[in-house]
């Protein structure tokens, strides 16, 4: 049975603490929140624009712990895109991506296809364990995209997203929908029909 295309899925993984939640959030609702809560899974959607059509971005952010294998099997096969993410506080935290992403290397076949990008999170922070060089390098050997981020400071959130969705090749998958316009616009838009000359 073909699957429905009107929404594409993407799945965040990373170790525990590494910010997974709060992109997500910072993505979805544009908020950040500075206590750490354990994520089991959470789904969030977002409607964008596909294939000239709008569709719904399904981003799936998932436990940081490795206790649920069924879980991540069944989120890896679902999943269009992947946002790999780890902290430039904790080299570990990189480490602990390599099993994740030989398990999409497994259950995906050929991964060339497939967006995927690797997430140096918390740049903000001045206790680095690891350079974007790093990063790259990893992404490299990986063959996928790479970008550092900070949820606190709303650094390259949006973008990350808009830079995920541009990977695609399949289909024409775009943050802008169709016919919305941007907040500052409505505004700008409003301002202008307030007064008229007689």
């Amino acid at each position: 049975m073909p699957e429905q295309s009107n929404d594409y899925r993407v799945v965040v993984f990373g170790a525990a603490g590494v910010g997974k939640s709060s992109l997500v959030l910072r993505f979805v609702r544009g908020t950040f929140r500075e206590t750490y809560i354990p994520t089991i899974e959470d789904t969030y959607r977002q409607v964008i624009s596909c294939d000239k059509s709008i569709c719904t971005l399904q981003i799936t952010d998932t436990t940081g712990s490795h206790q649920f294998p069924a879980m991540q099997r069944l989120s890896i096969s679902k999943g269009h895109a992947f946002i790999l993410v780890y902290s430039v506080t904790s080299r570990q935290s990189m480490e602990d991506l390599q099993p994740i992403f030989d398990q999409i290397c497994h259950i995906k076949g050929d991964i060339q296809k497939i967006p995927i990008m690797l997430v140096g999170n918390k740049s903000d922070e001045t206790q680095r364990e690891l350079d974007a060089s790093e990063g790259q390098a990893l992404a490299s050997k990986w063959k996928c995209s790479f970008m550092e981020t900070s949820a606190k400071m709303n650094y390259n959130v949006q973008e990350l997203f808009q830079e995920l969705l541009n990977l695609e090749k399949r289909r024409a998958v775009s943050l802008q929908v169709d016919g919305k316009k941007s907040k500052q616009q409505k505004k700008k838009d409003k301002l202008q029909g307030k007064c008229s000359v007689m």
